[in-house]
């Protein structure tokens, strides 16, 4: 993740975990599965953007209210309490999401394994990267990585499958369905497994299943100037709280 690509990047500590979906299960209060939230600290079944956009974040950023979230993993039964999330916003020549745009990555039924490039497992930074978690030296802990669609449709916030108003992009170009091109957001997340004896799984189901939800509630002219600055003009930018 931290190669030399247009990015801005972003820190958000853990917030607080619960069985709430705010896109999956909106409004329907401890229906989902186990979720991890990080970001905005007011996340819940019901929240909206605008809610969120009021409420205090996790992230070093402050201006980046948005909620991020994943399955729960678990290590015998005990859920693990994740580190820090960080999220890479990347490529250039993009528009800001627009406020309110919902984004799910991932396949939370999958059987089998994902594609290395949207979701991957590894110890710390280290690039080698797999389906399923190895086992990690000590001093180089678990990590998940799950990388969003970066193409919209330019019309909808949402859909009825929470999917088909993003797409992927391939070879660096949108398709005709979805000609908007928005950051690519990489989310990682650490989490303190280090070593042998873990019996790891996640909440939603087999463990070639993990994904991951965006909800954006960045503060719109802060993500406007961190595209424009760093995305647009093809930098590498660090962290976002660092600039004025």
């Amino acid at each position: 993740p931290q190669g030399r690509v247009p990015q801005f990047v972003v820190e958000c500590g853990f917030s607080h975990a619960a069985p709430d979906d705010p896109i999956v299960h909106p409004g329907h209060a401890g229906v989902s599965h186990l979720h991890t939230f990080f970001g905005s600290t007011v996340t819940a079944a019901g929240s909206t953007a605008e809610d969120l956009s009021h409420g205090p974040t996790t992230c070093d950023q402050q201006l980046d209210r948005a909620a991020y979230w994943a399955p729960a993993l678990m290590d015998g039964g005990q859920m693990v309490v994740p580190g820090r999330a960080v999220a890479y916003y990347r490529p250039a020549a993009v528009e800001p999401y627009p406020f309110g745009l919902v984004i799910l990555a991932g396949e939370p039924h999958a059987t089998g394994p994902q594609p290395l490039d949207v979701v991957a497992w590894s110890c710390g930074t280290g690039s080698e990267r797999h389906t399923l978690p190895p086992e990690c030296p000590h001093g180089r802990p678990l990590r998940l990585a799950v990388a969003f669609p970066d193409c919209w449709d330019g019309r909808h916030l949402d859909s009825p499958d929470h999917r088909s108003h993003v797409a992927r992009s391939e070879r660096g170009a949108c398709p005709a369905s979805h000609p908007e091109p928005v950051p690519q957001l990489l989310l990682t997340i650490d989490y303190p497994v280090a070593g042998a004896e873990h019996d790891l799984s996640l909440t939603s189901g087999s463990m070639y299943g993990a994904h991951a939800d965006f909800l954006n509630a960045w503060d719109p002219d802060k993500l406007r100037t961190e595209v424009e600055s760093c995305l647009q003009r093809g930098l590498t930018c660090g962290v976002a709280s660092t600039r004025s």
